[in-house]
């Protein structure tokens, strides 16, 4: 509901500089408070686009880990909690944020697996650890599918803070820990 909100008062202020802007013609062509309104008109998709982008994750060649095909899953996470963020930003509906939901966790229970499949064949000894940190995140995602039945609005809010967070700091700390280890091994 606070996106809907917010995008309603976004829409009333374009309408209110747009009748400013036609005003001001009307009574003043050569008034600089009209140009300097028809300015702000013309900057204000770049203004939001840059305002908007920052909530968004890039990826940087300081995340990888080393591994190509480890990088490449963490890039397509990056991918999918950068969905949720759109689900979030833009009030995509249920059905659309039950779906990025869904996808997320299901991706990420597939690159935990892959992950951890590659630990255990190359004897990595801070596996059981690693694994807890994984079991510990998608039990949090659980939670946050169940806050999602009372309050989603929150819940996708939370979601995407958390999941910016942990992915990122999971990627510099623990993972990079196993990086150099699996490389060694022979791992690519």
């Amino acid at each position: 509901m606070n996106n809907q909100i917010r995008m309603f008062g976004v829409a009333i202020f374009i309408l209110a500089l747009i009748t400013a802007v036609i005003l001001l013609i009307a009574a003043d062509p050569g008034n600089p408070i009209t140009w300097v309104l028809v300015a702000l008109l013309a900057f204000l998709p770049l203004i939001h686009k840059k305002m908007s982008s920052r909530q968004y994750i890039k990826w940087k060649p300081e995340y990888s880990v080393g591994i190509d095909s480890i990088d490449q899953q963490h890039k397509k996470l990056l991918g999918l909690i950068n969905q949720l963020q759109t689900a979030v930003d833009f009030s995509t509906g249920e059905q659309f944020e039950r779906e990025a939901l869904d996808q997320l966790l299901d991706y990420t229970k597939t690159h935990f697996h892959y992950e951890e499949g590659l630990m255990q064949e190359n004897g990595y000894p801070d596996f059981e650890s690693h694994k807890k940190q994984h079991d510990k995140m998608i039990a949090r995602v659980g939670e946050v599918l169940a806050e999602y039945e009372k309050d989603q609005d929150t819940a996708m809010k939370n979601a995407v803070i958390y999941l910016k967070d942990w992915l990122i700091n999971h990627i510099n700390g623990t993972d990079k820990a196993y990086s150099s280890f699996l490389i060694a091994k022979g791992v690519k």
